[in-house]
């Protein structure tokens, strides 16, 4: 085995994400008064945490207590409607019980809103993982490999034996701030253009993909 724990993000990795994510978006900027934004726009503003995709979704010239009052809003609603669209993507439970069952660590690694994680975590991904760590105030969030280290500290798994997994250039930027081997997916928010243009080394089409890596 050549791998010890597995560290997943969430959305578009685990979890398709975008119709919910979009809907709480949407609901926010129409109470408003905003103009809303297509589900192919969400998807590109998504990655980056709740706070950046408020401020990618707002009109261009909005002031901050604008953004905060729209983010405000969102977080309310998605409260309550972040699984009413969220399922995991094909394969997924199936990939993750496979590592358990082999003796693999498994964790969440997310920007989305801690409160987000723990939820979706446990409605999808019932004792599935070790450890799931979404955005919180005391924690930078990716790509700085913060979240990331604290997982490795609660696990004692030394990196050179962990590997990222994520769909997204915030993933590849995250694992190599961390200092890990990376695999990106094809099933999430972008494409095998863009994660090459953003350094993609190791890229995979379907979730069973992954055992040939962990178990090489």
């Amino acid at each position: 085995m050549k791998y010890e724990l597995v560290i997943f993000d969430m959305d578009g990795t685990i979890l398709d994400t975008l119709d919910d994510l979009a809907d709480s978006l949407n609901y926010a900027l129409t109470q408003s008064g905003m103009p809303t934004r297509t589900r192919a726009e969400v998807c590109n503003f998504v990655g980056n945490g709740i706070r950046k995709l408020i401020e990618r979704g707002v009109p261009s010239g909005s002031t901050e207590e604008q953004i905060k009052g729209v983010h405000a809003i969102f977080t309310e609603y998605y409260k309550v409607h972040c699984v009413d669209k969220t399922q995991p993507y094909a394969g997924i439970p199936e990939l993750i019980q496979t590592l358990r069952t082999a003796g693999v660590k498994t964790a969440v690694v997310s920007n989305k809103a801690d409160y987000g994680v723990q939820e979706l975590c446990k409605q999808y991904f019932d004792g599935m993982f070790d450890v799931a760590v979404g955005e919180r105030p005391t924690v930078r969030k990716k790509p700085a490999p913060d979240s990331v280290n604290e997982v490795l500290r609660q696990l004692g798994v030394d990196r050179t034996h962990a590997l990222y997994v994520g769909d997204s250039d915030v993933d590849i930027e995250t694992a190599k701030q961390a200092d890990m081997d990376c695999v990106s997916v094809l099933w999430g928010f972008r494409d095998r253009e863009f994660l090459l243009a953003h350094g993609a080394k190791d890229m995979i089409s379907q979730p069973q993909e992954l055992l040939s890596r962990v178990f090489d």
